[in-house]
């Protein structure tokens, strides 16, 4: 089991009187993704945990953004939290997906939890704590049912069971675990968990072995016997429009929009300082051949429509929030609508980025493929994004819905029918 460092937590600070603008975001945020940034290819190459980057930005209170500010949080807006996930997608992809646990469930409170239940929470997370992830489970067990599960055991529950892809949770300090609660009266539902990573019974196990995202924690989680409070029982309903699984696909959209920015970066560090050329290439260096220029440009016209379908997402995810904020009940049709859109955006995007990734090998030569400059994991890393909601199935559920008028499936599992 991989030993869990020491996190950075933010100093005590009096709660703002308004959100901040995107700019006094940028300000304090883009100092830190700098930082992470710099030695984001070498943490690659080491397989070196994200421990570091998850504490400078705790420092930061960086997950502090989206918590209101009467929870003492910053108060951002959800377009703000995309943009700035787009920044740090591009300092180093692994570390939005480190964090999309943490987002959801803020997120998930904010849509489809009592806000009379949101304040220990809320407040948590305006303290520093992150919340991880235990949702997935390997095998063959039942679309409709979980294997984990919650047990009565005299005032308190008791949690059992294995999940895999619990991305972001070596680095958390508290889990967010779902699991069928199976109630005195022989009925079940489907709840979230929330236990404190070090409790007594919880293992985490860093057996993450994709070839991508190889620092984003998203191994096994054991859960034995674990006492959880009813308090830290979440309840929540599956089958009604939520904005929810939105958020979760825009978070891996953001972080694919980050990565064609920093192949942009990394086509252009690499061309500029260059001197050879080939006999039969088009310019007196890399930088002046118009071929080179070209692929150098695609790929900046990538990283823009990128960048841009997932803010026009965000945008809609806004409204929703807005509604919210106001008291307002959501219209269905923008939540089919935010859906679909997130739908259009993951197939539109996902070959872009790839092709990018492809295409970044296209402005040199042998010297491109030097293990130490990392430009591999550009691929890598959007290819195991683009893995985790495959993508085959989002154009037919556009296409279903234009021709049939098919409601989205806005919660959906993985398992055997």
């Amino acid at each position: 089991m991989e030993s869990i460092q020491a996190k950075t937590r933010p100093a005590a600070q009096a709660p703002l009187a308004q959100a901040p603008s995107f700019q006094q975001l940028a300000a304090r945020f883009r100092p830190v993704f700098q930082r992470i940034a710099e030695r984001s290819a070498q943490r690659e190459t080491d397989r070196e945990l994200a421990y570091e980057p998850v504490a400078w930005l705790n420092a930061e209170r960086f997950g502090a953004l989206r918590v209101p500010l009467e929870h003492g949080g910053l108060g951002g807006s959800v377009e703000q939290l995309y943009d700035l996930l787009i920044e740090l997608g591009e300092a180093d992809s692994n570390l939005p997906q480190i964090l999309r646990a943490h987002f959801g469930f803020i997120e998930r409170l904010l849509a489809e939890i009592d806000p009379a239940l949101h304040g220990p929470w809320m407040r948590l997370a305006a303290e520093g704590v992150i919340f991880g992830n235990a949702t997935t489970e390997l095998g063959d067990g039942s679309l409709k049912t979980l294997q984990t599960t919650l047990k009565r055991d005299g005032d308190a529950w008791r949690l059992d069971g294995d999940k895999f892809y619990s991305t972001g949770t070596l680095y958390a300090d508290w889990i967010s675990v779902s699991a069928q609660r199976l109630n005195d009266d022989g009925s079940s539902d489907r709840v979230i968990a929330l236990v404190p990573a070090e409790a007594q019974g919880v293992e985490r196990v860093d057996d993450w072995r994709g070839f991508g995202q190889r620092l984003s924690a998203s191994g096994t989680t054991r859960f034995r016997n674990v006492r959880v409070k009813p308090e830290n029982v979440l309840l929540y309903v599956r089958d009604q429009p939520t904005p929810l699984t939105a958020h979760f696909q825009l978070t891996h959209l953001a972080t694919l929009a980050g990565i064609a920015r920093a192949i942009v970066r990394d086509a252009v560090a690499f061309v500029r300082p260059r001197k050879r050329v080939y006999s039969h290439g088009s310019g007196d260096t890399p930088r002046e051949d118009p071929l080179v220029q070209q692929v150098v440009g695609q790929l900046a016209s990538t990283a823009f429509i990128a960048t841009s379908t997932v803010q026009a997402v965000a945008r809609g995810l806004g409204e929703v929030d807005r509604f919210r904020e106001r008291g307002e009940a959501v219209p269905e049709s923008l939540l089919f609508e935010v859906e679909l859109n997130t739908a259009k955006a993951q197939a539109g995007i996902v070959d872009a980025v790839l092709q990018a990734g492809t295409r970044l090998f296209d402005i040199g030569g042998a010297s491109a493929l030097q293990g130490d400059r990392q430009l591999d994991r550009h691929w890598r890393n959007a290819r195991t994004l683009a893995s985790h909601n495959p993508t085959i199935y989002k154009g037919r559920v556009v296409g279903e819905y234009l021709l049939n008028g098919t409601r989205p499936t806005f919660y959906w599992a993985v398992g055997s029918a």
